[in-house]
């Protein structure tokens, strides 16, 4: 048996966990040709490389089908419910940043926080008599947010596209996502409510609970989290 390690299986987060795992002493490639989505690993026996869609790992470590894991925390947080008991966190890697927020229509120039979107809310289910929809792919961290917030009257609608242009589309009227810069945002006339970070996601390391974790792969992982200078977390 091997420790399988599930790192995404292109782009810039693929070169990325390559690059700190490398700059550790832990050699990680793809092997064979591109869309085979298989790699290795040197610098350490016994650990396996698991090329998976970012979107996929969350997944496979609530099953655990991988031992360990990369990925956005924000992904973790909204697909696995009650998410700190089915993975742990080893190490944020410090690239991957992103925020979570909402946005609402530039042109609402009485809409600057969570308290006044709250009162746009009220006003728009009374005028239009359903609910003010929010386009989103996070719903459970969205609504646990504005739950918290103690935010009414809306309704959370799935955003399978571009979730920036929803609004212009007039399929929501506003939208919670994913954002690094807020460029596309004001390219589709929106604007980040002041108070509304739902969370401040980065590329993150994580174990999987549910994994099979006999002698050999304990073994192992106290060897990894050796060379990676981390702390080893009880199982």
């Amino acid at each position: 048996m091997s420790l399988k390690i599930g790192v995404p299986s292109k782009g810039r987060l693929m070169e990325k966990t390559f690059e700190w795992f490398g700059a550790r002493g832990i050699a990680m490639r793809q092997s064979g040709a591109e869309r085979e989505y298989s790699g290795a690993v040197d610098g350490i026996t016994g650990v396996e490389l698991v090329m998976l869609s970012a979107g996929e790992i969350p997944r496979e470590l609530a099953a655990g089908r991988v031992h360990l894991g990369v990925t956005g925390s924000d992904l973790v947080r909204d697909k696995l419910a009650d998410w700190d008991k089915q993975v742990a966190e080893l190490a944020p890697l410090g690239f991957g940043h992103a925020d979570l927020i909402l946005a609402v229509p530039a042109c609402w120039i009485d809409v600057e926080s969570l308290d006044d979107l709250d009162a746009a809310a009220s006003a728009f289910r009374a005028r239009h008599g359903f609910r003010l929809r929010i386009a989103t792919k996070y719903h459970r961290l969205v609504r646990d947010f504005l739950t918290e917030q103690g935010v009414a009257d809306y309704q959370l609608v799935d955003s399978q596209g571009a979730t920036e242009g929803t609004v212009k589309n007039l399929t929501a009227e506003a939208i919670a996502d994913i954002t690094s810069t807020g460029e596309t945002l004001r390219a589709n006339h929106l604007k980040i409510l002041a108070d509304s970070v739902v969370h401040r996601s980065q590329a993150t390391l994580f174990l999987a609970r549910a994994a099979d974790w006999g002698a050999a792969d304990r073994a192992t992982l106290a060897e990894l989290t050796r060379i990676l200078a981390l702390t080893t977390p009880d199982l």
